[in-house]
């Protein structure tokens, strides 16, 4: 199966479950107004608010904001094409995932077939 390709950025990342915008500002490398605007931008991005307010962005935010930067100022994608390139990342995925399972179970239920070799090497046992 293929995997995603390596998130430019993605070793500078701290082991911690929550940042602050002021920290991933500085992991990202934007100000924290594009952050915002990323935000309103791409739904995927959903930062939590802590009860002051202030916006907790989770590990898998901080990936996600560094692929958009690297889409946007690295692959020179509109906000619009860079959006477009994440929601058909998961499709691709799922559907590449679909095929796998198909080489492994090519049918629907092969449970009768496994009974039935099962049988035939206990008859050779006995």
């Amino acid at each position: 199966m293929a995997e995603l390709p390596p998130i430019p950025g993605a070793e500078s990342i701290p082991e911690k479950l929550f940042f602050r915008i002021g920290e991933v500002s500085h992991i990202v490398g934007v100000e924290p107004h594009v952050l915002r605007y990323w935000e309103s931008e791409f739904p995927a991005l959903t930062p939590r608010k802590s009860s002051s307010g202030q916006r907790m962005f989770r590990r898998r935010d901080v990936e996600l904001l560094l692929r958009i930067k690297h889409l946007l100022y690295d692959r020179k994608f509109t906000i619009e094409g860079a959006r477009r390139a994440l929601s058909e990342r998961p499709q691709q995925t799922a559907a590449k995932r679909r095929v796998d399972q198909g080489e492994l179970f090519p049918r629907a239920n092969p449970l009768p077939e496994i009974r039935q070799q099962l049988a035939e090497i206990l008859k050779m046992l006995s």
